[in-house]
């Protein structure tokens, strides 16, 4: 399973309720496949390929753990506790991540 396909998942289980009058940039940047960034706003999630440079914040892993995580069968606080999974910028928008896109 590519990145992209992984993301794709993200998308489609993203909860819209949870994003109301939010306003957000998630930066993934995998480090063994490409990288990709969520805009959260308003309710709506748009996935694109590539780096943003507003990112709130940015986490950091490799592609087996990004799947773990997006099919639950990874805590994300386990994998970044066991620093699978590195984030720079705002902690608590990543914890954010498991209300946008329950597994």
């Amino acid at each position: 399973m590519s990145v992209a396909d992984i993301v794709k998942t993200m998308h489609s289980k993203f909860n819209a309720g949870a994003a109301a009058g939010l306003d957000l940039v998630f930066q993934f940047n995998i480090e063994d496949g490409e990288n990709h960034y969520l805009v959260v706003k308003d309710g709506t999630c748009d996935v694109q390929q590539g780096d943003n440079p507003d990112a709130n914040v940015t986490l950091i892993m490799d592609t087996e753990t990004l799947k773990g995580i997006t099919s639950g069968e990874t805590d994300g606080m386990q994998a970044f506790m066991a620093g699978k999974l590195r984030a720079e910028g705002d902690m608590m928008l990543a914890m954010k991540l498991g209300e946008l896109f329950p597994a």
